[in-house]
């Protein structure tokens, strides 16, 4: 259970989210509402006991889609109602929304109140709330018995607001006279359904219903019952992962035309939708938990992966979507609808995760179907992603409507030169090289599974040579790290910034380099004390409260933790391992997408950032890498092995996690002061491979 700040409620289920103040209402004005769709199908909804709002006590988010609020609503000792009154609010959300009202009498006197519902919809677009532009579309709100009825005709948009209890009705307003009996209770139920591009929701939660039987209940709960049990000394690495859980559950969305394919969004309130360079790394970190997330992104990733050059969507044969919406229409970016191309890193990852779900187990009958789309990836890479054929994958957007950066650091200003400058594109970042290197390496494993020794030959040389010329063109020896990009003169642009982390993940790296980074990585000028900034302080560009330039983003840290811990630079790992998790605590243990990177020494906590998406996947999933990262748990099933060879900070020992799914088997790994064991393995055909911290960079 999760308290909220007095002043903000979000939930979440599915494509559906709400954002109210921490009392329950909805004030109009505010980048606030109930979304379906990306429609903001409620724009206002305030609740008033005898015109008075009530005073916020708590609220308490039960599950990601449910909370409830409560509310004081003083007496008036000259008035009709001398006693107080208390109000509960449990409000449920899913493709439109439920609220139970509830007033409790404590008094032993008969209470008779005004209850005053005012309901708004403005439709507007998600993109133009986030943006602070919604000017909505003409609606037409029709009272009738017990409901309004909300439309914007021209859009094929509505809502139905209806309640039990006959309240009276009028343009905007639902009224009841509540008769609170002595000691007594009052109860009302109002749903909001809705209709959204003509097309009517299912509303998860009817009236009438238990909501602990509901679909999304239901499968949460499946969810939660699937994923490892935990048991570690520390505090924090307990409660974040149990939040993690909770929150990667509600976070899933599902394909209409293929209910059984789960995949991620990106992260409420404002990104609800599948963005392919997120839920490929938040699928890949939850490999330990689960494998059908990972496997539903790749088989949705690839039935719409590109086909045909369109400069409108930045679509190419081969490339991988960067942002989709199940459903009805809506805005990507101005006059794109309902898919955009604009990544450079996606196509790549889609490979990479490809391979771990087979190194983990999942049946090669399904890896294999998704291989021509694997291949295809491949010849993106080496054809559109390369358009000059120098060997690196580089992006210019194909439109002033695409992204400008079509990495993960996609805000306008984030790739930048030491002295701030800005990168001018065609731009090839260091991250997405490293990751088409790990992609050629994974094909490669793949067709080595698979009996394809020409395939395996090819990628193998195809990476040497690509990581012989990544030395060349993007190492900095004056600086100790690596060129966070190449410029459009191929210029290496020189900022000092946490994505040389995302290189040591993926195994480019020689031993000097490596050993360089992660020295850079732990140093003042990246490591804030609660995980890796952006950019480097000493940097022209530098701002600790920035989206992308000096900021910490737990998904980066936690690949950087992978990355040591890949090469064996185990106290390191362990010292940034161990701030993200004591981070954790100061957000209710729930990581949000980015926090200030202001010094630890000189703030005591971490600072929020204002806007920042939580609960966010790849931030949810980060805590899963980091103990994976710990454990150097790497199975390979086809070829019979999983490598273990734990090197936890004191702090975590002893630790046990329970259930964790490796090929056919159901795995316990085990550590304590004296050793570590896993168990479960028996009879599989597995074997366990130890490492120790000289073997760590050699097991693939």
């Amino acid at each position: 259970m999760v308290s909220s700040a007095p002043d903000a409620l979000t939930l979440v289920e599915g494509s559906t989210f709400c954002l109210s103040t921490g009392s329950g209402d909805v004030v109009p004005g505010h980048a606030s509402g109930l979304f379906v769709r990306d429609v903001r199908a409620i724009a206002r909804w305030e609740l008033t006991v005898d015109d008075l709002p009530g005073e916020p006590l708590r609220a308490d988010v039960t599950e990601p889609f449910a909370a409830t609020v409560l509310l004081h609503v003083p007496g008036d000792p000259d008035g009709e109602r001398s006693g107080s009154l208390l109000v509960t609010r449990h409000r449920y959300v899913g493709e439109g929304m439920r609220e139970d009202l509830v007033l409790h009498n404590s008094t032993a006197r008969d209470a008779t109140c005004r209850v005053a519902l005012a309901v708004g919809s403005d439709f507007a677009d998600l993109f133009a709330v986030k943006e602070g532009r919604a000017h909505g579309v003409p609606t037409v709100v029709t009272p009738a018995p017990g409901r309004l009825e909300l439309a914007a005709p021209d859009h094929g948009h509505g809502v139905t607001v209806s309640a039990d209890g006959e309240p009276r009705t009028g343009p905007g307003t639902l009224t009841w006279t509540a008769r609170v009996p002595a000691r007594g209770q009052w109860r009302v139920t109002v749903t909001v359904e809705a209709v959204v591009a003509g097309r009517p929701m299912t509303l998860h939660h009817p009236r009438g219903t238990d909501v602990a039987r509901s679909h999304p209940a239901r499968r949460l709960r499946d969810w939660r019952h699937r994923s490892p049990g935990l048991e570690t000394a520390d505090a924090d690495l307990s409660a974040v992962l149990r939040q993690s859980v909770a929150d990667l559950g509600a976070l899933r969305i599902f394909d209409p035309e293929h209910p059984e394919r789960a995949v991620v969004a990106a992260g409420a309130p404002w990104f609800m939708a599948l963005f392919g360079r997120d839920a490929l790394l938040t699928s890949l970190m939850l490999l330990p938990l689960d494998r059908g997330l990972a496997l539903g992104t790749l088989q949705t990733l690839a039935a719409h992966q590109g086909t045909v050059v369109d400069p409108q969507t930045e679509e190419e044969p081969g490339r991988i979507v960067h942002e989709m919406r199940f459903g009805p229409p809506s805005p990507l970016a101005p006059g794109v609808r309902d898919r955009y191309y604009g990544t450079a890193d996606a196509t790549a990852l889609f490979v990479v995760v490809l391979d771990e779900l087979l190194r983990w187990g999942a049946p090669i009958g399904e890896v294999a179907a998704l291989l021509p789309h694997a291949d295809r990836a491949l010849a993106w890479i080496e054809q559109y992603g390369d358009a000059d054929g120098d060997g690196f994958v580089e992006y210019r957007r194909a439109t002033p409507r695409g992204l400008l950066h079509q990495g993960w650091k996609d805000s306008r200003d984030g790739i930048n030169h030491a002295d701030g400058r800005l990168a001018t594109p065609p731009i090839a970042l260091v991250e997405v090289q490293a990751y088409g290197y790990a992609a050629y390496g994974a094909r490669a494993h793949l067709a080595d599974v698979l009996g394809d020794p020409a395939t395996a030959t090819r990628c193998r040389a195809r990476a040497a040579d690509l990581r012989r010329r990544f030395h060349e063109a993007f190492w900095l020896p004056d600086r100790g790290t690596l060129a966070v990009a190449l410029d459009a003169g191929k210029r290496p642009v020189d900022a000092v910034t946490s994505n040389a982390g995302h290189a040591l993940w993926a195994g480019i790296l020689d031993e000097e380099q490596a050993a360089a980074v992660a020295a850079r990585l732990v140093s003042p000028e990246l490591f804030s004390g609660w995980g890796v900034r952006t950019l480097g302080t000493s940097m022209g560009a530098y701002d600790p409260m920035s989206y992308h330039n000096g900021s910490v983003w737990p998904h980066d840290t936690a690949l950087c933790v992978a990355g040591l811990a890949r090469y064996g630079f185990l106290d390191e790992a362990r010292r940034l391992a161990t701030a993200l998790l004591g981070a954790s605590g100061a957000f209710g243990h729930r990581l949000p997408e980015l926090f200030g990177g202001f010094d630890r020494a000189a703030t005591g906590l971490p600072v929020p950032y204002p806007t920042s998406c939580a609960p966010q996947a790849w931030a949810a999933a980060a805590p899963v890498l980091v103990l994976r990262a710990l454990l150097r748990l790497d199975p390979d099933v086809p070829h019979g092995i999983v490598r273990c060879g734990p090197a936890l900070p004191g702090e975590l020992v002893p630790l046990r996690l329970r259930g964790l799914r490796i090929g056919p088997a159901d795995v316990d790994v085990a550590v304590n002061g004296s050793g570590w064991s896993i168990a479960g393995l028996e009879g599989t055909g597995l074997r366990v491979e130890p490492l120790d911290g000289a073997a760590a960079t050699a097991h693939r």
